[in-house]
């Protein structure tokens, strides 16, 4: 009987053994994700597409029909002002004028007839010759080729401008970006002027048009600054201005965009017309600005950090939270003696100190305690925090749950295709297959064989 007692708790011994070393899942230690304030640049912007095109272009017309006879420009070709692009057919034009010319001499003709006329019906008319009638008659007749000559010297000039305007000449200093007609091709300019080339004026200056939507249009302003880039050259980033911000709404499938114009340098003559751009608008931006990382803000500690960490939420009075830091901090020669900041550390002067409160926590030793923040600009990545931090904080973003084999090494190497395994069946290696070394955290040490 004594030695049945004996058999069974030995063999009690043994499962609980088996229990303790095999089956019981090990504490795991929780290291806090923690980062300290740092100075450094925040933006926020507005996203946008848009097009490239030149600062200033003109379009040089036709303002008399014909068929074009030479074009002495093409694509691409830099021109001056009064140069000489194209040639219309000026037989018809010619035409015109010599006609002009002999109807001005015929008129001419008659005034002097009229006039010699007019002259010998007053001579009569003084010395009572003739009647009044037919000096009135003289007169009217003198008067109406003087008028004709008036007359046909007006459709004269008219003739010569349409000849000259036969001749089509650059308007400015440029280059040519399109061209429309082509030798041989008829113009019609009866209803409206037809467009033969279009020049650029400067293609060192170029604009942006990006269509900003109606929810970002309220932060745009003249002069903010903005960079873009383009398909062309995806590894580049062009800098630019808000040059203009027009008021005529762009609507087009219920989405109501409005245009922004950019202007943009282009010495190097990267840029070209009609290219795609994707454009970023930094409607506020701070060069020295204390930050942390957005998810601080959104972290909360959780209940389970309680075996490691006192937790102090912002409501308890200061007093209280100075006492139990400093209670906490005993322990921790290396962490700040109570919860204070520290006035050496730099401030953020580059913006007004007004913004949004926010609450994060803070790190001091052993204690986690919850701190009431005044924010400002936030780009969902990093947050700029105006007051209520210091250089010397610890702010806490997250846990980062860590294996005892993580916190204290392990010696085996494990393959990532071998399935875990809880059992106690060992590796035929001799070596246990639990962890070895002591564990941050409440982990426990495996035993070697």
């Amino acid at each position: 009987m004594k030695r049945a007692i004996i058999i069974i708790l030995i063999l009690l011994l043994a499962g609980v053994a088996a229990w303790y070393f095999y089956f019981k899942k090990e504490e795991k230690p929780v290291v806090l994700q923690t980062e300290r304030p740092r100075y450094g640049y925040i933006s926020k912007s507005v996203t946008a597409t848009g097009t490239v095109q030149p600062v200033d272009t003109v379009a040089v017309g036709s303002q008399v029909s014909g068929t074009i006879k030479a074009i002495y420009a093409s694509y691409n070709d830099r021109v001056k002002k009064g140069q000489l692009l194209a040639e219309l057919d000026k037989s018809l034009f010619l035409a015109q004028v010599n006609q002009f010319k002999a109807n001005l001499d015929v008129a001419k003709a008659a005034l002097v007839y009229q006039k010699s006329t007019f002259d010998r019906q007053t001579l009569l008319y003084n010395t009572g010759a003739i009647s009044k009638a037919e000096f009135e008659n003289s007169q009217n007749q003198y008067s109406a080729a003087r008028a004709q000559v008036e007359s046909v010297e007006a459709q004269l000039t008219g003739a010569t401008k349409n000849l000259d305007y036969a001749s089509i000449y650059s308007p400015v200093d440029g280059v040519v970006m399109t061209r429309n007609v082509s030798v041989g091709q008829t113009v019609a300019a009866s209803f409206s002027t037809p467009t033969l080339f279009i020049i650029a004026k400067d293609i060192t200056k170029m604009q942006v048009q990006a269509a900003v939507s109606e929810a970002d249009i309220g932060d745009v302003k003249v002069g903010l600054r903005a960079t873009f880039t383009v398909d062309a050259y995806p590894d580049m980033t062009f800098s630019g201005t808000v040059n203009q911000v027009r008021l005529e709404p762009v609507i087009s499938a219920n989405v109501v965009t409005y245009s922004t114009i950019i202007t943009a340098p282009n010495d190097d003559l990267k840029l070209k017309p009609g290219m795609t751009a994707n454009i970023f608008i930094f409607t506020k931006e701070v060069d020295s600005a204390m930050l942390i990382s957005a998810k601080d803000l959104q972290y909360k500690p959780d209940v389970s950090l309680a075996r490691q960490y006192v937790i102090l939420p912002d409501t308890i009075d200061e007093r209280e939270v100075q006492a139990e830091a400093r209670r906490s901090n005993s322990s921790n020669p290396l962490a700040p003696p109570r919860h204070r900041h520290d006035s050496s550390s730099r401030r953020i002067d580059s913006a007004p100190q007004t913004g949004t409160p926010a609450f994060v926590w803070i790190k001091y030793g052993d204690s986690l305690i919850e701190k009431k923040i005044t924010t400002g600009l936030n780009n969902d990545t990093r947050v700029q925090v105006l007051s209520g931090l210091s250089l010397d904080d610890e702010v806490v973003g997250g846990v980062e749950v860590q294996t005892a084999a993580a916190a204290g090494g392990s010696g085996g190497v494990r393959s990532p295709f071998m399935p875990a395994r809880r059992g106690g069946n060992r590796p035929s290696g001799g070596g246990a297959n639990r962890p070895s070394g002591g564990g941050g955290g409440g982990g426990r040490g495996g035993r070697g064989s």
